[in-house]
């Protein structure tokens, strides 16, 4: 099969390998229309799950992705002056450059051809059996045809950001700071040896008041800077370097399509679907959907069934996560519902954002349910271990 990949994102790379792997005969492209080693963003996440099944699907590149991650077991949160730190499950950053170039490598070394500055239009496809549309959000290839796809966006209200920074954190860190215009808060997590990620984020209200709307890159940083001093601790934030145009600060489109194909054209990852950053899921979403299609086109020959069962069955298993990011992005839209509670108890509602009750029911409540059912589950756990235990002390008795 003759395959033409347009995008040179992960999943578009981490496709094209497992193609290679699946077919050596494959005749495979992958376009990027940015030269090497340009790409917009800092660090990316992920957690074990998708380590187990990139190792599934490519030892060589799981591993190569493995060894170039930081990875962090814990979460911090600062509220002012208050900090509340809460175990969790080990979760793994790694540059997002970094990751494009170990997937490229790999990718060539496998015989794809990676192609830089070479854009595709819309209008003038490459001569290929299969294209695949990984050229994200503003995928020029789905809004030719946005009719047929069924796209749709819906903007969220807050504002935020990415930004980097030479502090390196070693938790995944929350900081909420008060200002005369209301919060203004971050996300930030380590994603090398030497730079973290640092998102940040607030009302429409507090972006204008405090005037970052129409400060320029380097005035919006230097006061964010001081919003978070004791965060970043002396050192400085890192943006996209454009010194006399304004920061990058953007709402997030949520992105959906009723259908991910047409023809021999298919979308993946951020072109087919976007979930908001809160979750920290967009690259193993898009490296699932690589594997999804690679799979589909593996076990069904017929080209057109492949590409139907790879949509049907990726939307299916994206309702509870696009579930998840809406309610976490509301959560964070709502922060004054909830700011105010005690720093643990606000650190568990933070994690308990996904819930779709959580908006429903007063947070103080909300959060005595939920540790009355948290020690009922314990309670529960402790039983189903007590009981053979014991089962086995009395029959051993009885044989005595």
């Amino acid at each position: 099969m003759k395959i033409a990949c347009v995008g040179g994102g992960p999943a578009s790379l981490y496709f094209s390998i497992l193609m290679k792997l699946q077919d050596p005969s494959h005749d495979i492209t992958v376009h990027e229309r940015n030269p090497a080693g340009s790409t917009y963003g800092w660090g990316v996440t992920y957690w074990a799950g998708l380590l187990d099944k990139l190792r599934e699907g490519d030892p060589v590149s799981a591993l190569a992705v493995r060894d170039n991650s930081v990875c962090w077991s814990q979460g911090v949160a600062h509220v002012g002056d208050r900090t509340t730190v809460h175990p969790g499950d080990e979760g793994f950053g790694i540059g997002r450059r970094r990751m494009l170039d170990l997937l490229a490598e790999r990718a060539r070394a496998l015989g794809v051809r990676v192609e830089y500055e070479h854009e595709v239009t819309a209008g003038r496809l490459p001569e290929a059996d299969l294209i695949v549309a990984g050229d994200g959000v503003n995928s020029a290839l789905r809004e030719r045809h946005a009719d047929h796809f069924g796209t749709e966006i819906a903007l969220g209200r807050n504002y935020y950001v990415w930004l980097g920074t030479t502090r390196v954190f070693d938790s995944f860190t929350f900081s909420f700071v008060e200002t005369d215009h209301g919060w203004v808060w971050c996300y930030a997590y380590p994603f090398s040896e030497d730079h973290s990620t640092l998102v940040v984020e607030c009302s429409p209200q507090t972006w204008t008041g405090l005037g970052l709307d129409t400060a320029s890159e380097p005035d919006g940083l230097a006061l964010l800077e001081k919003l978070f001093a004791d965060l970043l601790d002396g050192h400085a934030l890192i943006g996209r370097s454009q010194p006399d145009g304004p920061a990058q600060w953007l709402r997030f489109r949520t992105l959906t399509n009723r259908t991910w194909h047409r023809g021999n054209l298919v979308l993946l990852g951020d072109a087919a679907h976007t979930t908001h950053y809160s979750i920290g899921a967009g690259t193993t979403l898009a490296l699932e959907d690589a594997i999804s299609l690679a799979r589909a086109l593996r076990e069904t020959p017929d080209l057109e069934a492949a590409l139907d069962r790879y949509g049907r069955e990726r939307r299916a298993e994206l309702l509870a996560v696009q579930s998840a990011a809406r309610h976490s992005a509301q959560w964070y839209e709502n922060l004054p519902r909830y700011i105010g509670l005690p720093p643990a108890q606000m650190f568990a509602l933070l994690g308990q954002r996904h819930s779709p009750l959580l908006p429903y029911v007063p947070p103080q409540l909300y959060y005595r349910i939920d540790r009355a059912a948290g020690r009922l589950e314990a309670l529960r756990r402790f039983k189903r271990w007590l009981g053979p235990k014991l089962a086995r002390g009395v029959q051993a008795r009885s044989h005595r």
